[in-house]
């Protein structure tokens, strides 16, 4: 667990999914090109099969952010960083991305990836901002569904722990 002025962060138990669904959700709204809510409890579980979601909270166990994080081999991914949306640009997402390096270096990680939507083009100057490079672009394979046949792509980007 960090701890934080007032804040600690920790990995998530399948007891906080129903803390961070509206969290999660109430982020992604700005992504009104995807259809329907980002994640609900299925999709959570399925994904902290396979990794592990780190979650911000605050004094009075309010959950302020939250972040997915999975090993693969020497590789971490970290992927739906998501920011009460009433806290956002306070550093808060930034202190989420050091959480999930940190996570994955303590477990031999020795690279961190990311993959971002293109039609969400803030966010590449943003991880570039935090030490990340664009690797590759691929087809966007979700379960959401993009809206009106807009093209969208995954920018995969990198960073050396």
């Amino acid at each position: 667990m960090v701890e934080l002025s007032g804040q600690s962060i920790r990995v998530a138990t399948a007891a906080d999914v129903d803390r961070l669904i509206p969290v999660v959700n109430s982020a992604f709204a700005i992504e009104t090109f995807i259809d329907g809510a980002r994640t609900n409890e299925q999709q959570m579980a399925e994904m902290m099969q396979k990794g592990a979601f780190l979650l911000m909270e605050d004094d009075a166990r309010l959950v302020l952010a939250s972040v997915f994080v999975e090993l693969r081999g020497n590789r971490g991914y970290f992927g739906m960083l998501a920011v009460d949306p009433s806290r956002q640009g306070r550093g808060l997402g930034r202190a989420m991305v050091e959480a999930a390096e940190s996570h994955c270096r303590r477990r031999g990680c020795q690279r961190m990836e990311i993959s971002v939507l293109s039609l969400r083009p803030e966010l590449v100057p943003f991880y570039n901002n935090l030490g990340y490079v664009e690797t590759a672009r691929e087809p966007f394979h979700a379960s959401h569904l993009v809206k009106g046949g807009l093209e969208c792509l995954s920018i995969v980007m990198s960073k050396t722990l």
